[in-house]
């Protein structure tokens, strides 16, 4: 068998160091074609991703209307395509990113429907709090779990805090959940160990990377303030059933080695 074809045949079996499964977030691999990212992730050898629409999207800055538009009108039939291209190369699309500040109902439906197609089990937004009740009523129309993704400016409307996160599940259904990103949560002044810990109901997933506090720079793990490590051990030991995907974002010439070292350091912790 060739090794394309042992991982297709290990779908069901992902690698959960610890018990806990460890993926990467394909934002980690932005600077290429979505071709070149299915290939990077076979090359470090993980089974599951969190895959961000930023590899076909338009850009951001040709603006949100352009944006919008493209979403309604692509073939859902190119979701199912993409979807296959991975499940060829024995990765599954765990989550699908879709982020959403707000809009009609048909565009957010359209990031639920492009999940599906997919082969999504999930989907993770980053958006803001006055929009998670419309999230909500998507994912229980969808009947999909929807995880919030926080970022570290504290402002208002944004999610940042503990207190932020609390606002946007206040009164939400089973659907609405989180999805927290480990070195903002550090950058903004929280402790992810201590959140996990009191929330872990209501977390999807976990986005891996370090970061400075007081707002500063993501850095290779081990070189920031984020407790990755205790907070790993800490899924691990309480056998919480939440993954974690690698998301690689400080500048590095070879975006796969810095991917395999912070998978190698996520090993370590967890084998340990």
């Amino acid at each position: 068998m060739t090794r394309r074809e042992l991982l297709s045949g290990a779908l069901g079996m992902l690698p959960a160091w610890g018990g806990l499964t460890i993926g990467v977030h394909t934002y980690s691999f932005r600077d290429r074609p979505l071709a070149d990212v299915i290939r990077a992730l076979v090359e470090v050898g993980v089974t599951e991703c969190d895959l961000g629409g930023i590899h076909f999207e338009p850009p951001r800055k040709e603006g949100v209307e352009k944006l919008r538009a493209w979403r309604l009108s692509v073939p859902i039939a190119e979701f199912e395509k993409i979807g296959e291209q991975f499940r060829k190369a024995g990765i599954r699309i765990a989550n699908y990113t879709h982020n959403f500040r707000g809009g009609p109902d048909a565009e957010i439906d359209r990031g639920f429907e492009m999940a599906k197609a997919l082969g999504a089990k999930s989907i993770a937004m980053s958006t803001r709090v006055s929009v998670a009740p419309q999230i909500d009523a998507a994912a229980k129309r969808h009947k999909m779990r929807a995880g919030l993704h926080n970022h570290s400016r504290i402002q208002p409307d944004e999610l940042a805090t503990p207190e932020d996160f609390a606002a946007a599940l206040r009164g939400a259904s089973e659907y609405l959940a989180v999805t927290l990103d480990v070195g903002h949560f550090v950058a903004a002044g929280f402790d992810p160990v201590e959140f996990v810990q009191k929330n872990h109901a209501r977390i999807l997933s976990l986005h891996l990377k370090d970061r400075k506090k007081n707002q500063g720079a993501t850095v290779p793990f081990g070189e920031g303030d984020a407790p990755v490590v205790k907070l790993l051990r800490t899924i691990r030991d309480s056998r919480y059933p939440i993954p974690g995907y690698i998301e690689h974002e400080y500048e590095a010439k070879d975006a796969v080695a810095e991917v395999r070292k912070g998978l190698d350091y996520c090993k370590r912790a967890l084998l340990t």
